[in-house]
């Protein structure tokens, strides 16, 4: 690597970075219910919403009111998805005809948006017609990504909450009382807030950026062009035209980076040129990915009154994204030692990149792929730039221990954050045994039912993963989708199950998992990840809420400094470790020995 690849790293973390406190103090405001710049403009849609769906904004919810809400609200767009890609042949805007997708790729896909998890075991420019495209995965999208930002918006509001304070949602409305103890908040008034005044606007300037980057956005159907020069397929025969999938993409691209989402408009995602055209929007779109969860750490220090403690867990995200980061673009820059010991020179020169380029894009290069695939999977992202099934064994280690790790670091929007809140919990009992007194985190006091409803969070996802793996390699329909048999075989499986069951949706494409069984077990496993830890961390946000608050004393163990980051990444690091370790063993690990 030379000083132009370092740099290309530090100036994404440098800005991202910058951009945190900006943007995490103009959601703490929406949040608040505090004066922001678009009240006027959307304040009146914001009302009509309510009213048209029924919705007091102004009622505190319980937590089990919260959830039943939420959980309403996903099954709805969950079922409205499956039809619509069942009926898309039936219905307009659909100028290539495309047939009704399968049921249980339906089924696989509905679940996949509908959870945040965008896995595709598709084609989209194949498979889905714009209107699917449109009003079906992209509306997902938005309210996918805005669900997990409620659910952390209502556990902040449980670590903050005094029993007898006012909460304000709604800007139409008088102050929103608790009503019952333990209120926390309106999932219909965050829902909407998050959605009309954090991701639309975002959204809207970035879709408009990529359009005149040259990301495709259209109505009209796919054009046939004559090649250049000719060329034969696998039968011997001369093609002499090629046809262009087009489509309404920059819209939805905008959102799946944002939102982090990551289901692509075409099928090789951000590698695609009418998905990604240059390494300016390579850039912008690698940043977006990021910027939301990052922002998110400074909303959360702002609403509990301390931003110290959410600089401490950006911090301890940093830190680990940034060392598997290195992980990964060192194995990638160091090439394929196989091809080194047959005389093929990787070495970088002015004639070439070196390295391992094989699946990546040369306008982007080993750094950027690196990068990519790293931030993709550190968030519940899962777009790519480049084929993560053909990177070296540990360069595809780095982002597959980061979506086992339980895609916390970053993480995606909300989600990333309320699952470190756990591992922060989970670090302050631990300390607080060491010393023998009772935890407390923010005045909150860490008992038992917390610690109970944590240990779901944590087990309940690598039970999916290494449950749903062993269910693949050992029946013939799982075992029928591996083409490649081996450690390699076993690691497209491992990654497959991973990505659902933490919600990514990145893929080890060498796997074929456009089958009813993958498609079935995976859209159970994910439908499962999502919601089993959604309600446990609603349970310790209810929870929380009803406890009154502790003054600080000397015994109570600061959470905003370097021991307790050290500490946090510990945890997170020995849970991901030992649970997944032994896996990692007979897949990655394995391999890079055997190469």
């Amino acid at each position: 690597m030379n000083i132009l690849d370092w740099a290309q790293i530090a100036l994404y973390l440098g800005i991202l970075l910058l951009l945190v406190k900006p943007l995490g103090s103009y959601m703490a405001r929406v949040y608040e219910n505090r004066p922001i710049l678009l009240d006027r403009l959307l304040g009146p849609l914001e009302r009509l919403i309510y009213r048209l769906a029924g919705a007091h904004a102004d009622q505190s919810m319980s937590w089990r009111a919260y959830a039943g809400a939420m959980l309403l609200f996903n099954l709805i767009g969950l079922l409205a998805l499956y039809l619509l890609q069942r009926w898309q042949s039936a219905l307009p805007l659909n100028p290539q005809a495309l047939g009704a997708v399968t049921p249980d790729l339906a089924f696989n896909t509905a679940t996949s948006f509908a959870s945040n998890t965008n896995w595709q075991s598709y084609t989209g420019e194949t498979t889905m017609s714009y209107l699917t495209q449109m009003m079906g995965l992209t509306a997902q999208n938005f309210v996918s990504a805005a669900t997990g930002m409620a659910i952390l918006v209502a556990l902040i509001r449980g670590l903050r909450q005094k029993v007898t304070s006012p909460v304000s949602l709604s800007p139409a409305s008088p102050p929103l009382t608790t009503g019952p103890r333990g209120g926390l908040g309106n999932f219909w008034g965050d829902l909407t807030r998050t959605t009309l005044y954090i991701l639309l606007p975002l959204a809207l300037v970035l879709a408009l950026f990529l359009a005149a980057q040259g990301v495709v956005q259209t109505l009209g159907p796919y054009q046939t062009v004559p090649l250049l020069q000719p060329t034969r397929d696998a039968s011997g025969q001369t093609i002499t035209i090629q046809v262009l999938a087009l489509g309404p993409a920059a819209s939805q691209i905008a959102i799946k980076q944002l939102g982090t989402n990551g289901g692509g408009f075409f099928g090789v995602n951000s590698a695609h040129p009418f998905e990604n055209p240059t390494p300016l929007s390579d850039f912008v779109e690698l940043l977006a990915i990021l910027l939301i969860p990052a922002a998110l750490c400074y909303t959360f220090g702002q609403m509990v009154g301390d931003t110290r403690q959410g600089w401490a867990i950006l911090v301890a995200m940093t830190l680990v994204f940034v060392g598997l980061l290195a992980v990964t673009v060192v194995a990638e820059q160091s090439g394929n030692p196989i091809l080194t010991h047959l005389g093929v020179d990787q070495t970088p020169n002015d004639q070439q990149p070196g390295g391992n380029m094989e699946g990546k894009e040369v306008r982007f290069g080993i750094v950027n792929s690196a990068l990519w695939a790293t931030a993709t999977t550190a968030a519940a992202n899962g777009s790519v730039n480049a084929m993560h099934d053909s990177f070296t064994p540990l360069g595809g280690l780095g982002p597959l221990l980061l979506m086992q790790l339980g895609e916390v670091i970053f993480g995606g929007v909300g989600s990333g954050l309320y699952g470190m809140l756990v591992f922060v919990l989970i670090a302050v009992f631990v300390a607080g045994l060491m010393v023998g007194r009772t935890p407390e985190y923010l005045g909150k006091k860490i008992e038992a039912y917390e610690m109970k409803m944590a240990a779901l969070v944590i087990l309940i996802p690598p039970l999916l993963v290494l449950a749903g793996t062993a269910l693949a390699v050992v029946t013939k329909a799982g075992l029928a989708g591996i083409l490649n048999p081996g450690p390699h075989g076993l690691t497209e499986v491992l990654y497959a199950f991973s990505s659902a069951g933490n919600n990514n949706g990145s893929a080890f494409a060498g796997l074929n998992a456009n089958t009813p069984f993958y498609n079935t077990t995976l859209g159970l496993v994910m439908l499962a990840a999502r919601y089993w830890v959604a309600i446990p961390t609603l349970a310790i946000a209810g929870s929380l809420a009803r406890k009154k608050r502790t003054p600080a004393g000397p015994g109570t163990l600061p959470t905003h400094t370097p021991l307790f980051v050290a500490l946090l990444v510990g945890v997170v690091l020995i849970v991901g470790a030992l649970t997944f370790f032994p896996a990692l063993a007979l897949g990655p690990i394995v391999e890079q020995l055997m190469m």
